[in-house]
């Protein structure tokens, strides 16, 4: 499991969360998707099935730049 923290500098509101979650949580390999207004930050719990960049796409696709990614390798294949 992979935890991606995106950093979103427009996000600002509940309409912007509501949006980033719909696009990104329904996503096949995709286990949760948290976004925090006052960080900025959409942070991704996957599996290693999910590419960084159809993560940053889904959520550019929903009128937000992507200004940097960090990426944290988890404990093994939980599930």
């Amino acid at each position: 499991m992979t935890t991606t923290v995106f950093s979103v500098p427009e996000i600002s509101c509940g309409a912007c969360r509501s949006a980033i979650e719909t696009a990104v949580a329904p996503t096949a390999g995709v286990r949760s998707v948290e976004v925090d207004l006052d960080s900025k930050t959409v942070t991704v719990c996957h599996d290693q099935t999910v590419s960084l960049a159809a993560l940053s796409t889904l959520i550019e696709d929903q009128g937000y730049d992507v200004a940097d990614t960090h990426e944290q390798a988890g404990r093994g294949d939980q599930q």
